[in-house]
């Protein structure tokens, strides 16, 4: 079984999934606007203003994944819309400090610094941050033993 966190944006993930693909050093292997999407029945035209949304991105990082898609412009958050994410944070484990220091500081860069990159005691290196595509992450290097 594997878990692949799936993010969702309010018309910035191309540009969201460009920045996490040179950060994490992934690469992009699908991905395709809504405009792309071919015609299904009874399903009403894509709006033009969503046909350059991000429909689905999957960018992969070694043997993990990260996906993530645009939110329909117009839309509830019951039925596809965009709603900011709550009640979670997608959590790194970084191979030491240095590694934990760079990509803490990246993702905080243009965005909300929820508790700063610093030792813990459970920690050599923890942060907590939300990036400016409003995504949280925590940062966390795993105590050597």
């Amino acid at each position: 079984m594997e878990f692949t966190p799936y993010l969702n944006f309010d018309g910035n993930c191309a540009e969201a999934f460009a920045f996490y693909a040179d950060l994490f050093g992934g690469r992009i292997v699908h991905q395709s606007t809504f405009g792309e999407m071919p015609a299904m029945e009874g399903m009403p035209p894509v709006p033009e203003p969503a046909r350059n949304g991000i429909m689905h991105v999957h960018l992969q990082i070694g043997q993990q994944s990260l996906m993530g898609s645009d939110a329909m412009p117009g839309a509830d958050g019951s039925c596809g819309g965009y709603q900011p994410a709550q009640g979670l944070w997608i959590s790194i484990q970084a191979a030491d400090v240095a590694e934990g220091r760079r990509l803490f500081d990246a993702l905080a860069q243009g965005g909300q610094c929820m508790m700063p990159f610093a030792e813990t005691f459970w920690s050599p290196g923890f942060g907590m941050a939300r990036d400016r595509f409003g995504t949280p992450w925590m940062v966390n290097v795993a105590m050597q033993a």
